[in-house]
């Protein structure tokens, strides 16, 4: 196997399609991430946005095309799927954390029982995350004594406390109230500088223009349109992405 270089492609994604039934809601989506770049995914509701990061870490099956991530292509076989989802952090809307453990165990657990850490180990990690997403006084509390953005802050610790080479959002502000955004998207700038790879759906275009490599708008199942931050919010090319984004950026 030859050796890679930081401009290997870490996730590859080749003529991506996926149905529920007889609606098709990926029709054939390709993209190539290289190590530390940070990928910003727009369009509509219903685009397939959501879709389509999920079927990365296989939370949603593809029935054609290639997913391939850090060198492991995504089948059916299990082993392939535990040895993605090891790689892979996902951060979704809601915050999914655990709500009878406390912040210290939702981010233990998973180091503790997947990468068969001591307790101590994940626990200095744990303390170390916190730190680093700015509460780290809330390590006794549970998640129902916590605000909306400290939960999500929680969730992202909890994430990257299995140290993954690339981190999935999916709209990890929507649920937010609006005072609760930046603090959230604070510490999602500071992972971006910090050279991690990740993908990221959202809406938040101030997000996009900070630290997006690369933006992809998704309408219908299709990228749309794709370019740098600069492209796209300068000089669209498609009138699909300029009436998509003439509304968002009005609000």
């Amino acid at each position: 196997m030859a050796a890679e270089t930081p401009n290997d492609p870490i996730i590859i994604c080749r003529d991506v399609q996926k149905w529920y039934g007889k609606f098709q809601a990926l029709k054939g989506v390709s993209m190539e991430v290289n190590k530390g770049e940070v990928i910003v995914i727009f369009g509509p509701s219903g685009s397939g946005k959501s879709t389509f990061i999920r079927c990365i870490n296989r939370l949603e099956d593809h029935q054609r095309g290639t997913i391939i991530v850090d060198g492991i292509e995504l089948t059916k076989d299990m082993r392939n799927i535990e040895q993605i989802r090891m790689e892979t952090g996902m951060v979704f809307q809601q915050f999914n954390l655990f709500p009878h453990l406390n912040v210290m165990a939702n981010i233990t657990l998973a180091p503790i029982q997947v990468r068969k850490w001591t307790k101590e180990k994940a626990e200095e990690k744990a303390k170390e995350l916190l730190e680093r997403v700015g509460i780290p006084e809330q390590v006794d509390k549970f998640p129902g004594q916590l605000s909306g953005g400290q939960q999500q802050r929680v969730a992202i610790a909890r994430a990257l406390s299995m140290e993954p080479k690339i981190m999935l959002f999916d709209e990890p502000t929507s649920a937010l109230d609006p005072e609760m955004i930046k603090e959230v998207l604070d510490v999602m700038i500071g992972l971006a500088k910090s050279g991690m790879t990740m993908l990221v759906v959202t809406h938040e275009m101030g997000f996009a223009k900070a630290v997006a490599d690369r933006m992809y708008f998704f309408d219908n199942g299709l990228i749309v349109e794709t370019g740098t931050p600069k492209e796209i919010f300068t000089a669209p090319k498609e009138d699909r992405t300029k009436l998509f984004l003439s509304q968002i950026l009005e609000k």
